[in-house]
């Protein structure tokens, strides 16, 4: 039966669409077929030796992921729980932190912050621009008493497209000679955008499985510092699944102390084998190189990128607005409709206004041009305002920026 597409022509769609979905939202990603064979294994005894082995090399692949020396700590969860592990083990009822409104997910775990009784301020944003080192280092230098009991920031905004410069955030601590923790969320940037837990000196990590790491959805991880570790002995929030100490006591065997993901465990095992094969610095310039292709695309279509400044343009996706009076989520019907095209819708004040394009993960060349077909197929079906040939465009960037592989290989 044709069906109407709000805000679009008419359709006939085939309830047996033939070829594979285009599922370009900025998570869960796509994932490869070596996860999904690993996955496709008989349950082993999570307290048997083999089990044991499997954790401990997860756990030191994992760490050259987050770049830390330190523990991770993995959980049977998503990522909102890793958010509240991270809390619960540092922080006490009342204790006050500093956060910023840099788009959607960071203005959720600040309501999770406050529904766990925490004091949060919450410093305004344009949702188009990062956390500002600036004004960190002013508002921590003001904080003579140290109130401020941590420092919370999203490195990449999922919602908008936007990565925090975390490195010159840890920069402005130190300038203000403030004792606070410092958390970050890197749960659409693991993986996927250069970032150093040690280096820049992260006190809690948080992240989950279901984007660069190429998994379904349903592990999360706290890479915690010393400090972060010192902190949870003193933190009077209560805590029981979420508790760091039990877990990384059992992990020293290769042990859970609750039933872990198994089978995403094998999944895991094989994607860290993945990443480490291509090597992270390619990992990561293969996300630059098709983000900056995607960019090229959206300004020859004569579209806006979201993102104010190019040092906070996200390897990882790219939100792109639409003009005014074009509905984004009618476009995205339209795209998911005729071509099988799964884009990012907006969230919370960006809803209608916004279509994200992820393009991290398990990508590459041909899977982003096919992406960007289906997008200015959609923007003509659907009239939206728009010039040039934008698929042209991250092609010719394509055809002259090789992957490093391809160029070591010639």
């Amino acid at each position: 039966m044709p069906r109407t597409v709000p805000g679009g022509p008419l359709f006939q769609l085939d309830s047996h669409p033939s070829g594979r979905h285009f599922l370009q939202i900025p998570g869960p990603t796509n994932v490869p077929d070596r996860v999904l064979r690993a996955m496709d294994r008989p349950t082993i005894d999570h307290r048997g030796p083999e089990f044991a082995r499997l954790t401990r090399e997860i756990l030191d692949r994992l760490r050259p992921v987050f770049q830390t020396a330190g523990p991770i700590v993995t959980y049977a969860g998503s990522g909102t729980g890793a958010w509240e592990a991270a809390l619960v083990n540092t922080l006490s009822p009342g204790d006050r932190v500093l956060m910023f409104e840099t788009g959607h997910f960071a203005a959720l775990w600040r309501n999770m912050a406050q529904k766990l009784g925490l004091a949060v301020e919450f410093v305004p944003g344009d949702w188009r621009s990062g956390v500002d080192p600036a004004l960190v280092e002013a508002k921590l230098a003001d904080d003579r008493a140290h109130a401020f009991k941590a420092v919370m920031a999203v490195h990449n905004e999922t919602s908008t497209g936007v990565t925090s410069r975390i490195a010159a955030v840890r920069q402005a601590i130190d300038r203000a000679r403030h004792p606070a923790l410092f958390m970050v969320d890197t749960i659409s940037s693991l993986a996927s955008i250069d970032y150093r837990h040690d280096e820049w000196g992260v006190d809690v990590t948080v992240a989950g499985s279901q984007k660069g790491l190429m998994l379904p959805p349903g592990i999360s991880f706290n890479a915690v510092s010393d400090k972060a570790l010192a902190a949870s002995k003193r933190a009077k929030l209560p805590r029981s699944y979420w508790r760091w100490d039990d877990t990384i006591a059992m992990n020293r065997q290769g042990y859970f102390p609750s039933t872990p993901a198994t089978n995403l465990l094998y999944g895991l095992h094989e994607a860290l084998a993945m990443l480490h094969e291509e090597g992270l610095p390619n990992v990561f310039a293969r996300h630059q190189r098709h983000a900056e292709a995607t960019r090229r695309a959206v300004r020859a279509w004569g579209l806006d990128v979201l993102c104010r400044n190019p040092a906070e343009y996200s390897g990882s996706l790219t939100a792109v607005m639409m003009p005014e009076g074009h509905d984004a989520d009618a476009f995205r019907a339209t795209a998911l409709a005729r071509f099988d095209l799964s884009l990012g819708t907006g969230l919370g004040k960006l809803a209608g206004r916004v279509f994200r394009v992820g393009h991290l993960g398990f990508f590459n060349d041909l899977m982003l041009c096919g992406t960007l077909c289906g997008v200015e197929m959609g923007l003509a079906l659907c009239q939206v305002p728009h010039t040039g040939n934008g698929v042209e465009a991250a092609m010719a960037h394509l055809r002259g920026a090789p992957q490093a592989a391809l160029s070591r290989a010639a």
